[in-house]
């Protein structure tokens, strides 16, 4: 990304005392202010930028977006250039830090950024929380048995959490589309099974393919272009002199999604 790109959305989180600028752009991802980490971190932000530019999968995560800043002391604020990195990298790029370019006082904090950083700067998007969980820090001086077991609950957890609703959707998207299908009139005049089921498998495979540019589940998204165009509540609905064409405009955007991630 070398166009400076203006965020969706602007927070300064803070992380044990430090306050980190974090936006989410326009991928629906968040990023966090290279510059409020090395700060923080005492690192020469110069330097670390060079770094993350030379290194294949940092600089792919990297972005340049404009920041509102606010004003201190005699300088004014306003809009300013800063370049950010995505947060899932943020361990990528810590791990890579030597020792030896942080001063000793500041090594227990590199340890706290490397541990916990990208997952308070994602949650203060996701969840709304702004600061460092103090439970975190009862982790640091907890028995070593419990937090591994406590750790292991938690990834347990959060993977059931997410298939659960993973199958919610899945299950209310496929009753809707029973109770619309039950609902539709004059069968003679829309899209056969067959057609139907060759729909589904192009949504399916846009989605797919959309899905892992952004992270995101892009079936109904896909979906609601799909009835949007075409003005329809189901895929089982098209008409079917439209099938053709929307077989045509399905394919022309896999095609198009795969040559943007190539």
């Amino acid at each position: 990304m070398s166009k400076a790109l203006i965020p969706v959305e602007q927070r300064e989180v803070e992380f044990y005392g430090d306050f980190i600028t974090a936006v989410i752009l326009g991928d629906g991802n968040v990023y966090a202010s290279i510059r409020h980490m090395c700060q923080a971190l005492g690192l020469d932000t110069q330097g670390q930028t060079q770094r993350i530019t030379r290194h294949t999968i940092l600089n792919e995560g990297k972005g340049v977006c404009v920041l509102h800043t606010p004003s201190s002391g005699q300088r004014g604020g306003g809009p300013q250039q800063v370049i950010v990195l995505r947060v899932d990298l943020v361990p990528l790029w810590l791990a890579g830090i030597r020792t030896k370019l942080v001063s000793e006082d500041m090594r227990p904090k590199l340890e706290k950024f490397q541990r916990e950083a990208a997952k308070v700067l994602w949650e203060a998007f996701q969840e709304g929380r702004l600061t460092a969980d103090p439970f975190e820090k009862l982790l640091q001086t907890a028995d070593e048995g419990l937090v591994q077991a406590y750790q292991m609950a938690q990834a347990i957890v959060q993977l059931a959490r997410n298939q659960i609703l993973l199958d919610g959707r899945m299950s209310q998207t496929e009753t809707r589309l029973d109770n619309i299908e039950a609902q539709l009139g004059h069968p003679e005049h829309v899209v056969t099974p067959s057609q139907a089921s060759q729909i589904s498998q192009a949504v399916k495979a846009v989605a797919i393919v959309l899905g892992k540019k952004t992270g995101r589940n892009e079936f109904g998204a896909i979906y609601g272009e799909l009835y949007r165009r075409y003005e329809i509540t189901s895929y089982k609905a098209l008409p079917a002199h439209k099938f053709e064409d929307a077989m045509t405009f399905l394919t022309e955007w896999h095609q198009s999604v795969t040559t943007n991630i190539l």
